[in-house]
Parts: C-alpha cells; sequence; structure tokens
C-alpha cells in the first residue's frame, strides 16, 4: 500500500478511536465546546494532508492536539491581540513546542468523556441533533456515516450538526459534567439518545436492512463508557444490560438472505453467550447500586427472561406480563401496552390479548404505526379470524417503512392462505 493510502487510513483510525478525547481535551483548554469541534476537525484535516506526505507521527494524538491547540491560539491572536485569555495561552506555547503530550492527561480523559455526553445531550438541542452530535463527537462518525445510518442526506445531518453547535454557543453552555441534581436530571437525556440509537440499529424503522449492526455497536460501546463513567448510577447499568441482551440475539435474528426471522424459529444456540453474560453482570449491578430496577432495567429484566429460557414455550411469559405491568409504571407509553399484549397471548391466550389490542385501537394510540395492526393480525390468525386477520396484515404491510420486515408482513399473509 502507498504511503498515501497508510496516512489516510491512520487518519480515519485516530478519527474514531481517539476524536472524543481530542474535543474533549480542546473543549476543557479553550472553554469552548463549540470551538472545540470546529479546532478538532481543522487538525485532522491537516492530518489528511501532512500524514500521507511526511508520515505518521510517533504520538498521532498528541500532534493532532498541538495543531488544535495552535489554531486555537491563533485564533485567539486574531480576534484580541492582548485578550487576557490569549496572554495567559500565549505563556503556555513554549511549553507546548517542548511537549506535544502536555494536554493528554489520561486522569482527565474520561471527566472529559462525561463531559462531551453531557453536552452532546443539552435539552436546548432537538432530539435529532443530540443524536448526530453524540455520534459526531463521541462515536467519530462522519456526517455521510450518520446520514447513511438514519437514512437521510448528509446536508441534514451537517445543518442538524452546525444548528446545535450554534445553539451551545448561543446558550453560552459550558464544558463540564452539570453539578447534583442537574446532572441526575440531564442523564436522562443522555441514556434517551444513547437508547435511540440502538433501537435505530437494532430494528431499523426504514430501508432494506431490519439491523444495523455498525449503530447498535456504537450505542452499546457509548453505553459501556457511560455506566464506567457514572459506576453508581442504576440506570446507566440497566441501560446497558438491555442493549447488551438485546445485540446477544443479533445473529440468530436474520436468515442468511438477511430477512428476519421470528423469536419462536430462531437457533438459540447462536446468541451471542458472551453478550449475555455482560448483560448479566450489567442487569446485577443495576440492582447493586439502586433501590430497585427503573424502566431500562426492567426492560432488560425482560430480555433476560429471553435469554435464560431454552424455547419460547419455556420462557416466563408470567413474569414478563407482569414486568411489563412494573414498566407501564415506571414508563407508560402504548408500546409498553402492545408488548405487554404480546406477552400476555403467550401467557393466557390471544382472546385476552386481543381486548388489550382493541383498547389501543379504541384510544387511537399508535395510529399511523404498523406495530399495532401486526400485532392484532396474529392474535386474530391465532383464533381461526383468518379473514379478519389477512385485513390487519396488508394495513401493517401499508405502514411499514421498512423492506425487510414487509417482507416478513407478505408471507404471514401467504400462510394465511
Amino acid at each position: 500500500m502507498s504511503a498515501t493510502g497508510t496516512g489516510r487510513e491512520a487518519v480515519a483510525a485516530v478519527w474514531r478511536i481517539e476524536s472524543a478525547h481530542i474535543v474533549g481535551t480542546l473543549a476543557r483548554y479553550t472553554g469552548d465546546f463549540t470551538l472545540a469541534e470546529d479546532l478538532a476537525q481543522e487538525a485532522f484535516a491537516e492530518a489528511l494532508v501532512s500524514w500521507p506526505r511526511d508520515g505518521v507521527p510517533a504520538n498521532p494524538a498528541g500532534w493532532l492536539l498541538t495543531v488544535g491547540r495552535r489554531r486555537a491560539i491563533d485564533g485567539f491572536r486574531r480576534r484580541a491581540a492582548r485578550d487576557e485569555r490569549y496572554a495567559a495561552l500565549e505563556r503556555e506555547r513554549s511549553e507546548e513546542e517542548t511537549d506535544p503530550d502536555l494536554l493528554w492527561d489520561p486522569d482527565r480523559i474520561e471527566d472529559d468523556a462525561l463531559a462531551l455526553m453531557f453536552v452532546s445531550c443539552h435539552p436546548a438541542l432537538s432530539p435529532e441533533s443530540q443524536v448526530a452530535l453524540t455520534l459526531r463527537v463521541l462515536g467519530g462518525l462522519t456526517s455521510d456515516e450518520i446520514a447513511r445510518a438514519f437514512l437521510v442526506p448528509t446536508a441534514t445531518v451537517q445543518a442538524r450538526i452546525t444548528r446545535a453547535k450554534k445553539t451551545l454557543a448561543a446558550a453560552r453552555v459550558p464544558f463540564e459534567v452539570p453539578p447534583g441534581p442537574e446532572r441526575r436530571e440531564r442523564l436522562g437525556s443522555v441514556l434517551s439518545v444513547l437508547y435511540v440509537i440502538f433501537t435505530e440499529g437494532s430494528t431499523a424503522t426504514s430501508g432494506r436492512d431490519l439491523i444495523r449492526v455498525d449503530l447498535a455497536g456504537e450505542a452499546v460501546r457509548l453505553a459501556r463508557v457511560l455506566a464506567r463513567l457514572v459506576p453508581d448510577e442504576p440506570e446507566a447499568h440497566g441501560l446497558l444490560a438491555l442493549l447488551e441482551l438485546t445485540a446477544a440475539r443479533f445473529p440468530a435474528r436474520l436468515d442468511p438472505a438477511g430477512d428476519p426471522v421470528l423469536l419462536e424459529d430462531q437457533d438459540r444456540g447462536r446468541w451471542d453467550r458472551a453478550a449475555i453474560r455482560r448483560g448479566r453482570a450489567a442487569l446485577d449491578q443495576a440492582g447493586r447500586v439502586g433501590r430497585g430496577l427503573g424502566a431500562y432495567g426492567v426492560q432488560a429484566a425482560i430480555a433476560a427472561c429471553h435469554a435464560d429460557a431454552p424455547s419460547v414455550a419455556a420462557t416466563d411469559w408470567e413474569r414478563v406480563v407482569l414486568l411489563y405491568e412494573v414498566l407501564g409504571r415506571l414508563a407508560p407509553s402504548p408500546v409498553v401496552e402492545l408488548n405487554r399484549a404480546v406477552a400476555l397471548a403467550m401467557a393466557a391466550g390471544p382472546a385476552a390479548a386481543l381486548d388489550a389490542v382493541d383498547e389501543l385501537v379504541a384510544s387511537g394510540s399508535l395510529a399511523g404505526s404498523h406495530l399495532l395492526p401486526s400485532v392484532r393480525g396474529e392474535l386474530l390468525a391465532r383464533l381461526g379470524r383468518t379473514d379478519d386477520a389477512r385485513a390487519e396484515l396488508e394495513a401493517a404491510v401499508a405502514l411499514c417503512a421498512n423492506e425487510r420486515e414487509r417482507g416478513l408482513l407478505r408471507r404471514k399473509i401467504e400462510r394465511l392462505g
């Protein structure tokens, strides 16, 4: 491979691995998250020119931090030559020239990563912007990669990131881990963003692929980081447990053609036992540090019921129903009620579950979602009401945006025959 190719590959690898640390360190150094993200981008752009030509430096992260810091000093000089902050930074420049690792403080990296999470998920930002910014600065994904993951134009992702940075700058959001009560309050936003990223990766809402393993894997990685950074927060462990236990089933969820395999048809021998052990350990940790499980922990407990069972028939469905009832009190939503109805069908039969689903229909919940007619069609088919089942499944096909799921629904219609 040419030196140019090697240099560009090195830049891409360092960006993916170290971008969060570099942005965090520059944000701590400048006190400005928005500026830090721009400086990091400029440093990586310079690396794309320099490394293929001059070779990869011995300490790539230190090189990038040095470039980013110099750019910051140049910017301060242009804006205010006698500014007090510039003067302080300029005094440190001689030290920087002799020690390019000056900013690379391993003891501060984790604090910086945690601050990045809270800044990226600041409540002043829209949920879409939180997701995009988190994947950009913490996941190291490019705008193109984020756009492909969520099936939106690259320009849309870039606009979201730009708006997010402008919003943070206008609100003068400090680069810090929020204190006490505010930290706990905003932790919910961080958890929610990671959950959204994983959910889209686990079951894509649209497109050709049902599972986007890279996107889901990025959410799992960030959840591991968060659980390590806030070891006393039970829901951080609960979310990690949920993601690990859910991802454990990925190897068996698709057939060789990429089509979905129903839970009852999955080869449980293909489930990732290491991921199940990690999920179990995280769930146990959530129980130890908290006073009862939170919403993510309860969902993880449901996933653990499936992981522990040798088959669908051997699953403790009564416990699953009870856990969904608990979840409905902790985080009420029509999706939770629909999932409870599915579990109820296994525990008490389709008739009891159909009553619960019909209540959702009557309430207007999940209107426009393919999930409700899909479940209702399944229940009607089990009750022998074939024509009604076909009508519901056809309605689900019309509403479903994912090609693989539509194919599964059509196969169910064909089996009604």
